[in-house]
Formats: C-alpha cells, structure tokens, sequence
C-alpha cells in the first residue's frame, strides 16, 4: 500500500487496513487469543493475540492522547511518558500490561474497535493541510504520525495474525 499524502488517502488507508485486521481478529478463536503464540515486539519474547491488540489499542490511544496534550497546550510526550523511540519494545510492553486485565476476547477487540473510530473521528477532525502540508512532529507530518503508528501497526498485525491462523487446528 502506498504511503498516504492526503487526507481522503489516509482515511482510506484507516479504513483498509481496519477492514482487514479486523476480519483476522474474528476469526480467532477466544481459546487461542490469550496463548503465546507469535513473536514479540521485543526481541526473543512471545506474545498472544491479546497482547498483539493490547499493543494496537495502546498505540491508538496513545495517538489520541498526544493530540489532547496538545490541545490542552502541553508540550506532547513523543512516543510516550518515560520513553523514547529506541525503546519501542519497552513501551509495547507497557502496552500489553495495560490491558492485561482485559480477560475476554470479544471485549478487548471492542476496545480496539472504539480506539479505532475515535482515531476516525480525530482525522476527520483537521483539514487536509493540517494533515499534511506542514510538520508537526520534527520533519513529520501529522497525517504521517497518524500513519506511523495507526496504519501500519494495522498491516503488521494483519500480517502476523495470518500466520497465528496457519498454525490453527482446523476446528478451531
């Protein structure tokens, strides 16, 4: 897919990629969702369906909340409190400790699923030219940002819930 320059294409790269995971994320069974069974965003760690969306509802809200920082005039925590960028890992698994309470499948893809129409609503919320005709982030536009840690996580999970569901029983 191609990286979005505007916002028509960004909210159809949103709604592509949403549409397409989550297809994936039906069809696994809640009996697999909490069990290890994919690589993990640290290296030599496993984790489960679970953490996978942890980590997808943990970028969302983290998007949304660096936007309610900035709204609030407060200078915005690029990745996240207490993090930096070389420390991608670490922060995934804040994520999936965040929501490890969550102990039903349907649940935490509804989580997700909510996450993800608040993302909707904040882009559409900003004009194309907010978007991206000028940074936001050093040399980075906001529709980028978005991209970076929406988007693509989206596509990365679809692709490793395409493998998690080669390795299912076929009854299950």
């Amino acid at each position: 897919m191609a990286v979005p320059q505007s916002k028509e294409q960004l909210l159809a790269a949103m709604d592509k990629t949403w549409l397409a995971l989550a297809k994936k994320l039906a069809r696994v069974p809640e009996s697999y969702a909490f069990k290890p069974r994919m690589e993990g965003h640290s290296s030599g760690t496993q984790m489960s369906a679970a953490n996978l969306v942890s980590y997808l509802i943990g970028w969302g809200e983290q998007v949304l909340l660096w936007h309610k920082q900035e709204a609030a005039g407060e200078e915005i925590d690029f990745p996240a409190r207490g993090f930096k960028w070389n420390e991608l890992g670490k922060l995934a698994q804040k994520f999936y400790a965040d929501y490890a309470d969550i102990d039903s499948w349907p649940a935490l893809c509804t989580r997700l699923e909510h996450g993800h129409r608040q993302l909707i609503t904040l882009i559409e919320s900003y004009s194309d030219d907010a978007l991206y005709h000028q940074p936001w982030y050093g040399k980075w536009t906001r529709g980028r940002m978005i991209q970076f840690n929406c988007v693509s996580p989206y596509a990365n999970a679809s692709t490793r819930l395409n493998a998690l569901l080669k390795t299912l029983p076929a009854e299950a």
